[in-house]
């Protein structure tokens, strides 16, 4: 084959590559910049979505243990001496709160005052409350940047369809060449910026509704409990009084 036809059959093949680095790598300034943020967004959202699923599995778990040391029946002071004054789950947290709020009313010898009057069983209760909205505002942490990536990501990617079609056009106007070969990778380019903006939204607005359900449930977990305990305190006290 002559060297001149080489070349040119090289560059045909090259200007018809349409691999993704390729496309990248043609795109003009402002579509890889686009192309890069929805890479980086898209990075984010899985980190944060296999770190809240690995912590909910693990919050899980554990409230099944502290729930089947609880109900065992034996002592809850024992078992507060035993979690400490650092609970390693939400919990844990509540059980220790309200517990702290119970030895502190007994040992300035208020308990049966206060509970005579409806004050320490209404401040556990406060205490339990606030402690709930305090984990949960931990957990619910990063959450927002799914929904904000799920919602905006697809617009983005648009934005740079948009504007590699625009330069497309400037290259048809530019050659007077209206043929396949001329259009196709500045489509494809375009496109490509499309494509990237989905594949970090999808997984990102799947994930959010998901994780979302779950702490919803691990709420009502809580919630459940601290109103469990709570009931469980006031009986204590009624049976002291």
């Amino acid at each position: 084959m002559d060297p001149v036809q080489s070349v040119e059959l090289a560059g045909t093949v090259a200007q018809h590559d349409l691999s993704m680095v390729t496309l990248f790598l043609r795109a003009d300034i402002i579509v890889k910049f686009v192309m890069v943020a929805l890479l980086g967004a898209s990075f984010w959202c899985w980190a944060i979505i296999f770190d809240k699923i690995m912590r909910l599995r693990q919050l899980y778990s554990r409230a099944d243990q502290f729930e089947e040391s609880f109900w065992s029946g034996g002592s809850l002071e024992e078992l507060y001496d035993r979690i400490g004054s650092r609970p390693l789950d939400p919990m844990s947290a509540v059980f220790v709160a309200a517990m702290r709020e119970w030895r502190r009313s007994a040992a300035k010898g208020l308990s049966d005052r206060e509970h005579a009057r409806g004050a320490l069983p209404g401040r556990i209760d406060r205490v339990m409350h606030v402690t709930v909205g305090r984990e949960m505002d931990a957990l619910e942490r990063h959450i927002g940047v799914l929904a904000s990536v799920g919602s905006t990501a697809p617009f983005i990617g648009l934005f740079g369809t948009v504007w590699g079609i625009m330069n497309s056009f400037q290259s048809i106007a530019a050659t007077k060449n209206t043929s396949l070969a001329v259009v196709a990778p500045g489509i494809a380019e375009a496109l490509f910026a499309t494509a990237l903006g989905l594949v970090a939204a999808i997984p990102a607005v799947i994930a959010y509704n998901k994780i979302s359900n779950d702490l919803d449930r691990y709420a009502k977990r809580l919630e459940n409990f601290s109103g469990e305990f709570g009931a469980i305190l006031s009986r204590q006290l009624e049976e002291k009084a």
